[in-house]
């Protein structure tokens, strides 16, 4: 579903997503992601997306991605690159064993006010069945 953000923005509390990958996935150095989204009547000028990955306290990276200009009334596809940071095997031990204590903040600017914050867990334990992918509760936005 998506819809317009307005000049002023409340907190969403369904903004929130829940990924299990297999463990496989924390021995990866890159991975691509593909964000799109719509811009509503207004433009946005130095659209701008921060994420910070943490397992439990720890910071484990940030990433900081410039999206920039967006024309109103557009649809609009980017693709952002991570590259993983290397873990240390007790840490990648731990996270493979605490599912859902990793955990994201994605923070979204405009102009640089913040306009929208999404919150995300992540598992990495082996499922039993199904794919090595799956999320819950995901919401699209109209900018």
């Amino acid at each position: 579903m998506f819809r317009e953000i307005q000049d002023i923005i409340e907190y969403d509390t369904s903004r929130f997503i829940q990924y299990h990958f297999s463990p496989a996935f924390l021995a990866l150095r890159e991975i691509g992601a593909t964000l799109e989204f719509i811009v509503g009547s207004k433009a946005l000028n130095r659209f701008r997306l921060i994420e910070r990955h943490f397992f439990r306290n720890l910071l484990l990276k940030t990433f900081d991605f410039e999206i920039g200009f967006c024309i109103p009334h557009s649809r609009n596809t980017c693709e952002h690159i991570y590259c993983l940071p290397d873990l240390e095997p007790n840490i990648v031990e731990e996270m493979i064993a605490s599912p859902f204590e990793t955990r994201s903040d994605s923070f979204y600017f405009v102009n640089n006010k913040l306009i929208m914050h999404h919150k995300a867990e992540y598992s990495f334990s082996p499922q039993t069945q199904g794919n090595s992918f799956a999320c819950n509760n995901m919401n699209s936005v109209g900018l």
